[in-house]
């Protein structure tokens, strides 16, 4: 009976040690490369603790055996290292990395180490004697010095568990299953103090097999959900975790309390268990309007791919709440809307005296010359371009149509044709091709041209061309340019400085903005005279 009760012994130190060096096998599985590294340390020194146990039991000669022992302690101590290195690396922080806090730390091993290794020299961390229960083997004695080094080894490795907990909170995920594998290991500690104080045990270290549990629980049973809060780490959202099928793998807190039947609802189709959610992937609509409290929030779904070892094998949906932004959003949607409808009615209200008045001076043009029906004419003309200009502002505003791939000197040209100026000049420097709403990149280009025939005369020449750092591209003449204190003001409504209606620049800001770029104006730099528009933020699509 003594001998099948020692070889369980043996058998179950020399199981957790294969089981930690099999383990190894799929630690690539771990997609972050210092967590991948800390992991398999902890593998390594928990298995080398394992094997040196049971290396102890069945070692011939009291001297092989304390010296297989004190290996096992060098390598239990090695453990707390690869611990709190794998819990640095895991929670995103940079521990592990700081040079002061690793010398610190190799400082502390090595004299640990020393203490141990000299034991033989002077006693104080353990003795050994030989006893015959519950089987024949050395018993292990472990002095003061032990239990204070195992304590701070322990208090260390609450560290580590703090940051662990700290980051299942703060994701939103259920600590229950860290709390089992922490009792998983902390059960041999009570093992220990069982073997110290009665014969029930033998006296040995047990802690080894807490550790191994641990390392393995991670890697094989919980692996999944660690890479999967990891992953969650800095997101406040609801997420959801979907296989590469499109199943439920897991979600957070906040994704069950949003969605009450992903409670349970592993294995089955995100499609099956929140068919709202599983429509807004890949759709062309990514906000969920959903009632809650009593009222109407707005979520924007997103999702990017979940990957082991660089393999994907599913996504990490991500619901946010959008509700603030989205209820901005119409109303300015909204309001322009309004807006539109409010100057097309204006429009159409001054258009039918305003074409009746133009009507009248023709006639009488017609009838006889006159410098005041000549007057009449042109700020009549200028009337209808301000109703023409706001008209445009108020149905367009800062909305641009599909994005397709321009060609900077095409677009040029096109604009180019529409302008009335006969005896000016366009010289297109080079090309740009990048993606924009074609349409309203003329209308900005066209009323650039203007601008530059208004100021510049009819025998202005305007250049296009692209930066010189690409980031975008210009539109300048050799006209009589813009003064420097005149130049922050030119891209506000109304503003001119001559009989122009004040409307051209800001709808070249407006369309400019639309599309997430930047215009600002300066003194040409080839001419040496001249104003230079340049539009910045295009991005080069070559």
């Amino acid at each position: 009976m003594t001998g099948l009760l020692f070889a369980g012994y043996v058998a179950v130190f020399a199981a957790s040690s294969l089981a930690c060096l099999a383990g190894l096998a799929h630690v690539g599985r771990v997609d972050d490369p210092d967590t991948r590294r800390g992991l398999a340390a902890l593998l390594v020194t928990s298995g080398g603790w394992a094997a040196a146990q049971a290396g102890f039991l069945v070692a011939p000669g009291t001297d092989l055996k304390v010296a297989v022992y004190t290996v096992g302690l060098v390598c239990g101590i090695a453990t707390v290292g690869a611990w709190l290195y794998f819990c640095s690396a895991y929670t995103g922080r940079a521990v592990h990395r700081d040079p002061t806090v690793r010398r610190v730390a190799l400082g502390v091993f090595l004299a640990v180490v020393a203490v141990k290794l000299t034991n033989p020299v002077h006693g104080f961390y353990f003795g050994v004697e030989r006893v015959s229960a519950p089987f024949p083997h050395l018993a292990v004695d472990h002095y003061a010095v032990h239990w204070v080094v195992m304590g701070t080894a322990y208090a260390l490795a609450a560290v580590g568990y703090f940051m662990l907990f700290e980051l299942l909170g703060q994701t939103g995920y259920d600590t229950r299953p860290l709390l089992a594998l922490v009792a998983v290991t902390g059960l041999p500690v009570a093992a220990d103090v069982i073997g110290a104080s009665t014969s029930v045990l033998p006296e040995l270290s047990y802690e080894s097999l807490g550790v191994a549990a641990f390392a393995l629980g991670v890697l094989f049973v919980f692996l999944d959900r660690f890479q999967a809060v990891q992953l969650a780490g800095d997101v406040e959202d609801a997420v959801v975790f979907l296989t590469d099928e499109g199943d439920v793998r897991d979600a957070n807190e906040r994704a069950v309390a949003l969605f009450p039947d992903l409670d349970g609802a592993t294995g089955q189709p995100l499609s099956a268990v929140v068919p709202a959610v599983a429509a807004r992937l890949g759709g062309e609509q990514d906000v969920l309007e959903l009632a809650r409290g009593g009222e109407t929030r707005y979520y924007q779904v997103s999702a990017t791919p979940f990957t082991f070892g660089g393999t994907r094998v599913g996504e990490m949906v991500v619901v946010n709440d959008v509700t603030s932004e989205e209820d901005a959003r119409r109303q300015i949607q909204r309001q322009n809307e309004r807006l539109g409808q409010f100057a097309s009615v204006v429009s159409h209200d001054l258009r039918n005296p305003l074409n009746v008045a133009a009507g009248r001076v023709d006639l009488e043009r017609e009838r006889h010359a006159s410098e005041h029906l000549d007057a009449a004419a042109r700020a009549l003309d200028r009337m209808e371009q301000i109703i023409e200009g706001v008209l445009m502002l108020a149905r367009e505003g800062e909305d641009i149509g599909e994005r397709s791939r321009a060609s900077l000197a095409s677009l040029a040209e096109t604009a180019w044709a529409s302008v009335a100026a006969e005896r000016a000049t366009l010289v297109v420097d080079a090309d740009l091709a990048f993606d924009a709403d074609a349409d309203r990149v003329v209308q900005l280009l066209e009323n650039l041209y203007r601008n530059s025939v208004e100021h510049g005369g009819p025998t202005v020449t305007v250049q296009v061309g692209v930066l010189d750092d690409g980031s975008g591209f210009y539109v300048e003449d050799d006209g009589p340019g813009i003064p420097a204190e005149h130049r922050d003001g030119v891209f506000e409504m109304g503003y001119t400085t001559s009989d122009g209606t004040g409307l051209g620049l800001s709808i070249v800001d407006t369309i400019a903005s639309a599309h997430g770029w930047d215009v600002s104006v300066t003194a040409a730099a080839n001419s040496g005279s001249g104003a230079r528009f340049e539009v910045r933020g295009v991005e080069s699509a070559d």
